[in-house]
């Protein structure tokens, strides 16, 4: 009986320590990068964006260079302010 209640009490606790250890992504890890994302990647993360769009994304950046900023995807003929607000936190850029 003892030896099943410390059994128990061990798997118990090694599912609490995997919990604890199994934090969820940050809204940042979990954003997609406007200056390295495919089309496709753009398409499936973001809002109200889909292939066309996602595919003027990725022309404007070959065009254009690199987005500097997040705001600078309101440059993509398609993108408007309402857009750009409901992505907001699932977009980032990275510099070279």
């Amino acid at each position: 009986m003892f030896n099943q209640k410390l059994t128990q009490l061990l798997s118990v606790s090694a599912l609490v320590s995997l919990l604890l250890l199994a934090q969820p992504a940050t809204a940042q890890e979990m954003a997609v990068d406007l200056n390295t994302a495919s089309a496709s990647e753009l398409a499936e993360t973001l809002e109200g964006v889909g292939e066309v769009r996602a595919q003027a994304i990725v022309s404007w950046r070959e065009s254009n260079g690199r987005f500097v900023q997040v705001d600078d995807l309101t440059q993509v003929e398609g993108i408007g302010p309402s857009i750009l607000e409901m992505n907001r936190t699932r977009l980032r850029t990275t510099s070279d």
